[in-house]
């Protein structure tokens, strides 16, 4: 399966007005943003986990990152609330679900084969700080190597972003709206760029708050999936 598949061109999908599709596991439902492969894929998904059901155990070959959108995510390892951001890198292993249920924007099969980071980080009661130039926008670092940088930012009401976008960027909101031209980006919205592309949006009334990645599309490798 090819989902928003060619990663030289600009990818959107507005997910609140998209069905939830029922995954193989009784009680987990998603929608696809991007995806290459079928059950085993390099895909960026938003999954929904009913109350009290579980995913089947496994370890993630090409690794997984996600950050929680609604409820508590669990697993053996912990629990994870709402704002949470989790790296579980290639060999890793568990087996997930949610008692109370739960909604994550999830990335599988996108780390570099040899990173072995696992890292948490619990965001809701967290700083952020102002960008340095744009008092009107502050952020909170999630994760950064020599490949990507990801973290959330936020955007103060009416603020005007402008900026060059040379490896790559995606965009998740999370709460608030923005504009880029005359389309509505809102709670659930997705936004990809290419390489060598540029960022020009406008927050909202109530301002945005974002889920950011960039500096990782430039060599985009789709990797063998079992």
């Amino acid at each position: 399966m090819e989902l928003n598949a060619e990663f030289t061109q600009r990818a959107v999908v507005h997910a609140a007005d998209m069905p939830w599709q029922p995954s193989p596991i009784s009680g987990v439902e998603r929608r696809m943003l991007d995806r290459v492969g079928d059950e085993v894929a390099r895909a960026t998904t938003i999954v929904r986990y009913a109350p009290g059901s579980q995913f089947s155990p496994h370890t993630h070959g090409g690794g997984e990152e996600f950050l929680v959108l609604e409820g508590v995510f669990q697993d053996e390892h912990g629990d994870y609330p709402v704002g949470t951001y989790v790296r579980n890198p290639p060999t890793s292993r568990h087996t997930p679900g949610s008692q109370p249920g739960c909604v994550i924007l999830v990335k599988l099969w996108q780390f570099k084969r040899d990173d072995r980071t696992q890292l948490v980080v619990e965001t809701a009661h967290q700083e952020f700080t102002p960008l340095p130039g744009l008092s009107d926008v502050t952020v909170l670092p999630l994760f950064q190597d020599d490949v990507e940088e990801v973290r959330l930012e936020k955007w103060a009401p009416a603020t005007r972003i402008d900026r060059p976008v040379t490896h790559g960027l995606e965009i998740f909101v999370t709460a608030g709206s923005f504009h880029v031209g005359d389309e509505l980006f809102c709670i659930n919205s997705w936004l990809r760029l290419p390489p060598n592309s540029r960022l020009q949006a406008v927050a909202g009334a109530a301002g945005a708050q974002v889920w950011l990645k960039q500096g990782h599309l430039s060599h985009v490798t789709v990797p063998t999936l079992p």
